[in-house]
């Protein structure tokens, strides 16, 4: 059974379920990759996956009743969700940081049909990817963790190695290598398109995006402390 999570911030009303144990196998990442740029039926064809895998998992992510939430801690007490959102008339899939002394969520954006991002910089993602805390509550494996968070990046200034990488990290997470290639380009490619720039303004240590489209126009979290701002930006770039 899986376990209850309380982020009032986020949802009283509505169930939310620790989901990491869905993150196993190749039709969790074809699901969560791909469910919004390809039709199902079109994932088991070019991917030859198992269509009673995607089927089952499918379910399991569009419960109404309890909504999974997949965890990445990072430094600082800081967590990155990826929620699975799923009112009768209104589902997708939301990213944010949650912090327990903030009193409020730090959107990184969505994917529904009006997807809002990016969400994180390749610095960041890969930071956040990286940084396991001690005694974690959620995902440990940096490959997973990367691969969770992918879809709202953005970033002008992602490295040509960054095919590689998510490649790699495809393959370590089960996916044929053949197959990790195709997929790693087809997401970079298909991702938010504008390829913004970020930068660090004066009033904040948190990087913002110049992108209209993305929640950070405005740093993360806007009205948290200084203190916790300081913090923030450490670890979203690997600093703690």
């Amino acid at each position: 059974m899986p376990r209850t999570l309380l982020i009032p911030e986020y949802e009283e009303e509505f169930t939310l379920v620790a989901g990491e144990e869905l993150v196993t196998g190749p039709a969790f990442w074809y699901l969560h990759l791909c469910l919004w740029q390809e039709d199902p039926d079109d994932l088991l064809e070019r991917y030859d996956a198992d269509p009673a895998d995607i089927d089952a998992l499918y379910e399991r992510l569009t419960d109404e009743e309890a909504w999974p939430l997949i965890r990445v801690p990072f430094g600082g007490g800081h967590t990155a969700v990826a929620a699975y959102r799923n009112f009768p008339e209104d589902s997708g899939v939301d990213w944010f940081v949650h912090h327990p002394e903030w009193g409020r969520l730090g959107h990184l954006g969505q994917m529904d049909g009006h997807d809002r991002g990016p969400g994180l910089s390749w610095r960041e993602l890969t930071a956040i990817a990286a940084a396991v805390p001690e005694g974690a509550d959620g995902l440990t494996d940096p490959a997973e963790r990367l691969l969770v968070l992918l879809p709202m990046l953005g970033d002008a200034d992602t490295p040509p190695e960054a095919a590689r990488v998510v490649a790699a990290a495809l393959a370590e997470c089960g996916i044929p290598e053949d197959h990790a290639v195709d997929l790693a380009g087809r997401i970079l490619d298909d991702g938010f398109s504008s390829l913004p720039r970020w930068e660090v303004r004066e009033g904040s240590p948190v990087p913002v995006c110049a992108d209209d489209g993305s929640p950070r126009t405005i740093p993360l979290a806007k009205g948290i402390t200084p203190a916790q701002e300081r913090s923030l930006a450490e670890a979203l770039m690997g600093s703690l």
